[in-house]
């Protein structure tokens, strides 16, 4: 699962969750797969993004050194920013770990890149 799907996924579907979001990660064992930067994408995606939730990944995979707790103003001037988001988006895959919901504490494994979302029948 690459850090960039992380950000859009939310446990909002399970009976009685408000908001769902950020899920909390945990990484078992990940891998760093390089892909072309393209500055312009990324610079496109960060208002989809939820910043919060960004440095929240790069902190659990040991990168908030390379990302601020805040989004700084003109982050497109910012091109070294935008090689580390790249990186931290793209290029690191979890493999296995597992994402909890912040109000249930309700565990989606993450098995061979996959992250299962998959709810139970008295759940929904």
């Amino acid at each position: 699962m690459k850090l960039s799907t992380y950000n859009f996924l939310t446990s909002m579907a399970i009976k009685g969750v408000k908001v769902g979001f950020p899920l909390k990660l945990t990484i078992n064992k990940k891998e760093e797969v390089e892909s072309e930067f393209n500055p312009t994408f990324i610079e496109r995606l960060l208002p989809k993004l939820d910043w919060a939730a960004i440095y929240g990944a790069a902190q659990v995979a040991e990168l908030a050194d390379d990302i601020p707790p805040t989004q700084p103003e003109n982050i497109g001037e910012n091109e070294l920013l935008l090689q580390k988001l790249h990186h931290l988006l793209f290029e690191i895959d979890v493999l296995e770990g597992q994402l909890e919901c912040p109000e249930t504490g309700r565990i989606f494994p993450i098995t061979d890149g996959i992250p299962n979302m998959l709810l139970n029948e008295d759940e929904v």
